[in-house]
């Protein structure tokens, strides 16, 4: 039997490939035809032409009031093992120890790890110079010519070496401002102060740019802008001085610990927060060591503690803005005054007769002041120190910030004897920018400005300044006017140590007794000082803390002259004339 004829076979293909060429062109007219289908093969083109490169921002700077740089960035290298490519362990470890000073046994084990999914790259080191960088490439190419061309077991050989190039945080003040600025760790995470609350603005997030395979497609990389750049309030000079003033006061007087809070009250600026302890931020590996637990990395913002007599002019305030005393309202100081079954002392446990509310001030009368506060009333006086910001955050513009305490009526563990204690700064906790802050109320016209650290923010290209803004207005005028006056008098009259040739200044001392499981049984305690001038125009007001003084206990022997010290050095690098200069000036 004959096999069938094959020729049907080929006719079928021969319409086979007729009709294929016709879907083809079918199909590119359909294509052509539709713009959504040509822009989805071309992105599916695309993606095999070009890949995707990840540019981190360059941190912004941060420049202090007059432009000059407190903490900025450098170029480094990150040198690391791509440990499945090693292939001589020996030549990576020597050209580490030798070039990049790194440990010979440590390189040499790390590169004799086997590559594994959670530990394929190994960083060495994140801090190589551009010195290093050069002298490595050097090595490199001598190893590649000194290698033999015959086959070795196991040739000199650096692959699996590696470096990439990354910007490192830098402070060229070192510790200058260290406890404002806070650092940056090696992963570029801002911790404290200025760093952390600002970390989103200076680090701006890492960009992914889309560039060709082909070198001879590339034209421009396109630009990532930098992180935001800030402009402080800081004056660095005035920084550096109070720091170093801070700094001989612990040592004069044994303390444990000290700060200086300057800021303007009419704006709110902090030109200068100085505290201890500090530390080196190019340095910030060191952290645990300067700063052990329990330690506050700025206290400024982060420690309360109970301020004592410095708080009674919140008090006094209150009483003069209320109405129930006036500067003239006599008082029969007996030595004691009994209020919710305790029984308040003066500091020295004297009697000192008839008073009016200078005098009370003036000899900073416990007594006086708490039957003062009974005047006010708990209702009042809690609203007003409320208005004041006691016990609450101040909103500067640095982390790390507490709130402290104030308890008022209503708390489980408040009682009526705390309206007494309270009125001289007993069983009250407050950082000592919360007192400066509450403060400015008097030297400012009864107003309270936000405190700030930051001017304005420059990113693109354009500088954005910070708007001021006002906390509160706790008192009047003319009770901040008063007050003042009072408390000039005061220092006057017990010709005080903060007081300063050619400029007047109003201020309170302040001694308060150091708390303990057992009730006041320490014989430590926290010397303070609160001031600000000139009376008639108030451009900086000072707070002083000193922390458990050797010395002395008192804040007027302790606090008072390092007043007088800081104001000395202000009224030069703030460029204040004296008063009677100033006013002939003025013609006042």
């Amino acid at each position: 039997m004959k096999n069938p004829s094959p020729g049907w076979r080929f006719s079928f293909l021969g319409i086979i490939l007729s009709v294929f060429p016709l879907l083809i062109l079918a199909r590119i007219i359909m294509v052509q035809a539709n713009p959504a289908q040509i822009k989805e093969l071309k992105a599916y083109g695309d993606q095999f032409a070009w890949e995707p490169h990840n540019i981190i921002p360059a941190r912004g700077q941060i420049f202090d009031r007059w432009g000059n740089i407190l903490a900025g960035n450098e170029t480094v290298y990150e040198v690391g093992i791509t440990l499945a490519e090693v292939r001589n362990p020996d030549t990576i470890a020597l050209i580490c120890s030798v070039v990049f000073g790194l440990d010979y046994d440590k390189v040499r084990a790390t590169a004799e790890l086997e590559a594994r999914p959670d530990q394929v790259y190994r960083v060495l080191t994140q801090t190589a110079t551009q010195e290093q960088i050069d002298q490595y490439e050097v090595m490199k190419e001598r190893v590649l010519q000194d290698s033999p061309k015959d086959k070795d077991e196991n040739p000199p050989s650096l692959r699996g070496l590696s470096y990439l190039k990354r910007l490192k945080r830098v402070y060229p003040e070192k510790q200058v401002g260290a406890n404002i600025l806070g650092f940056v760790n090696g992963d570029g995470i801002g911790y404290f102060g200025v760093e952390e609350y600002f970390n989103s603005l200076l680090a701006d997030k890492p960009k992914t740019i889309w560039l060709p395979k082909d070198p001879q497609l590339l034209e421009d990389v396109p630009e990532v802008p930098n992180g935001a750049d800030l402009i402080l309030t800081l004056d660095r000079q005035i920084q550096a001085q109070m720091e170093s003033i801070i700094d001989n006061a612990i040592d004069e007087n044994g303390a444990e610990s000290g700060t200086i809070v300057v800021l303007d009250p009419e704006t709110g600026e902090i030109l200068a927060l100085a505290t201890t302890p500090r530390f080196d931020p190019n340095e910030f590996q060191n952290y645990g060591q300067v700063f052990p637990p329990g330690t506050q990395y700025n206290p400024a913002i982060s420690q309360a503690f109970e301020p004592g007599s410095t708080y009674k002019i919140f008090t006094m305030a209150t009483g003069l803005d209320s109405g129930a005393v006036k500067p003239e309202t006599s008082f029969l100081d007996t030595g004691a005054f009994e209020i919710g079954g305790t029984t308040i002392y003066n500091w020295n446990y004297g009697a000192w007769g008839p008073q009016d509310m200078q005098g009370c001030m003036q000899h900073s009368l416990n007594v006086c002041l708490a039957w003062i506060a009974t005047q006010i009333g708990a209702g009042d006086f809690y609203k007003y120190m409320d208005t004041f910001g006691i016990g609450q955050l101040t909103g500067v513009d640095m982390a790390g910030e507490v709130s402290g305490r104030l308890k008022t009526p209503g708390d489980h563990d408040w009682y009526d004897a705390d309206l007494g204690t309270n009125s001289f700064g007993q069983g009250v906790a407050a950082t000592p920018l919360q007192m400066a802050t509450a403060a400015s109320a008097i030297a400012n016209d009864g107003i309270i400005m936000t405190p700030h650290v930051v001017r304005s923010m420059i990113h693109n290209g354009n500088q954005q300044d910070f708007e001021l803004r006002t906390l509160s207005t706790p008192i009047k005028k003319e009770t901040a006017h008063t007050l003042t006056e009072m408390l000039a008098r005061s220092l006057e009259t017990e010709s005080s140590d903060a007081l300063i040739t050619g400029y007047r200044v109003a201020g309170k001392t302040g001694t308060a007794e150091i708390p303990t499981p057992y009730g006041y049984t320490s014989n430590l305690t926290n010397a303070s000082f609160i001031g600000w001038g000139p009376t008639d125009d108030p451009q900086f007001l000072v707070f002083i803390w000193l922390e458990k003084p050797q010395t002395a206990i008192w804040g007027s022997i302790v606090a008072a002259p390092v007043f007088r010290e800081v104001v000395e050095d202000l009224v030069v690098l703030m460029d204040i004339p004296p008063d009677f200069v100033r006013l002939k000036l003025y013609g006042q």
